[in-house]
């Protein structure tokens, strides 16, 4: 018996069968998931980023499609280790069997910390802000509106989603049908009530080629707006119909979340063209204050709220699971492995993610902006993360050639490779850019050494524990 499968059947003697995940999530729920996760707000500002980056249209949609190729080749490795490999762990679990319980450890904590619980918080300060201008609390100071609605929509979604995982997927489905709806009024509102921006403003931004670093950065903002899909890793042992399934959802979620990029930004180009996108500082507002006045920011307000609630939902409901597999491992927190059979959660590590959510709302109330910097500079540790869950398909290929793969990454090594470089690129790029700013006076690179450091110091704590 190897190493891993005798944790394995460590594992499954310390969670009885009455405790563990069961298949209750369908191919609905999960395309809803990944959608959600990964169609945020950033959809309604990086098409004016990458618009100001790209020589013309041609090089923009160019990026768009390009971006959706790239995500889906991720997807399709993902596809292998989901489905060789199910376990609510998703990423953790197969740095957990390509690189030892340490390197899974630190990840597991950079998510808890940061990655996971400072998206919750950022999503809710940007639901706070869109639905602050929807609908003001004006018997509240200052900033305070905002920070009541980002506290509320926390609390509120974990308990929708210790209810249960049915709740939880049911409330993600509709959240993500409304999204997808509010993208097409856009598209519709270009597409049936506007006149196309006159031809000088829907050519290239200026007469000469782009380089290819502004191109190179555009394609950093477009794989940014993509990021989540993987996040399908989470809820892979809990998919209904087997590995054809989850194959299915993750290839589909691409598919939709390409088509509705490309949409998107063909209608903010054709109602400002290129010049204007490239100007504008809220692209989506300028588009439907063009085509419906005033009341078009009104729809666009509540159409980002929408958008940051399916995407605070879907990373509830995919990051509690990591800690869940956290707690699976370690003894000493072994609390967090507690799993609701009933009702399909893991209801402290949930219980947990809500508190840590919370925590970071009161620090970003304290912290303003700073606070977005502060998560935003912790990026090259994610891409750290992600490039080597890339690689530990290679590993485990080579490690355990006998285990059953129900899908092979088409094309092997070249595609993973490809995914591989992608991610080294990513990671390449937000360290030239963390290690350019600077945070209280410190360089910001220090923030993502710190998230690692207090990980390793929690981690030998650990270990000097575990072996008493």
């Amino acid at each position: 018996m190897s190493t891993m499968d005798a944790i394995e059947a460590e594992r499954a003697v310390a969670s009885p069968a009455d405790t563990r995940p069961r298949p209750t999530i369908g191919l609905r729920e999960a395309v809803a998931v990944i959608v959600g996760v990964v169609i945020g707000a950033g959809i309604f500002k990086a098409p004016s980023l990458v618009a100001s980056l790209s020589g013309g249209a041609t090089q923009m949609f160019t990026l768009w499609a390009l971006g959706g190729l790239m995500s889906l080749i991720g997807a399709l490795c993902y596809a292998e280790l989901t489905t060789t490999y199910p376990h609510q762990g998703g990423d953790y679990h197969y740095l957990h069997r390509a690189f030892g319980r340490s390197v899974a450890f630190l990840f597991g904590w950079a998510r808890f910390s940061v990655i996971t619980t400072g998206s919750i918080a950022l999503l809710a300060f940007v639901f706070g802000d869109y639905m602050q201008q929807a609908v003001p609390l004006t018997f509240l100071p200052g900033d305070w509106g905002s920070t009541s609605y980002a506290v509320a929509v926390i609390v509120g979604l974990s308990a929708l989603n210790l209810r249960g995982i049915r709740t939880g997927t049911g409330a993600q489905t509709l959240l993500t049908v409304t999204e997808i709806l509010g993208l097409l009024v856009i598209v519709g509102a270009a597409a049936l009530f506007s006149d196309p921006a006159p031809a000088s403003a829907t050519a290239a931004t200026t007469s000469a080629a782009p380089e290819v670093a502004a191109l190179g950065m555009a394609m950093v903002f477009v794989l940014l707006t993509y990021g989540g899909w993987n996040e399908a890793a989470y809820i892979s042992a809990e998919m209904r119909g087997g590995p054809r399934k989850m194959v299915l959802a993750l290839i589909a979620a691409i598919v939709i979340i390409t088509a509705l990029y490309l949409l998107v930004t063909w209608a903010y180009w054709k109602v400002l063209g290129m010049e204007g996108m490239a100007a504008s500082e809220a692209v989506a507002a300028d588009v439907m204050q063009t085509v419906f006045g005033a009341p078009g920011e009104k729809i666009i307000s509540v159409l980002v709220a929408v958008s940051a609630l399916t995407s605070i939902n879907a990373t509830m409901i995919v990051g509690a699971r990591t800690s869940y597999a956290i707690g699976l491992d370690w003894k000493k927190l072994g609390r967090l492995a507690a799993w609701d059979r009933e009702r399909g959660t893991p209801t402290v590590a949930m219980t947990v993610q809500c508190v840590a959510a919370l925590a970071l709302v009161a620090v970003g109330a304290a912290l303003g902006s700073g606070f977005k910097a502060m998560v935003e500079f912790t990026a090259p540790v994610f891409w750290l993360f992600f490039l080597l869950t890339g690689l530990s398909l290679f590993v485990l290929r080579q490690r355990e050639p006998h285990i059953p793969r129900p899908f092979r990454v088409p094309l092997y090594p070249v595609l993973p490779l490809l995914f591989c470089a992608s991610c080294a690129y990513m990671l390449w790029s937000s360290l030239s850019y963390v290690y350019s700013q600077s945070l209280g006076g410190l360089n910001a690179a220090w923030i993502g050494v710190a998230v690692l450091a207090c990980g390793a110091v929690l981690l030998l704590v650990l270990r000097s524990q575990q072996d008493q």
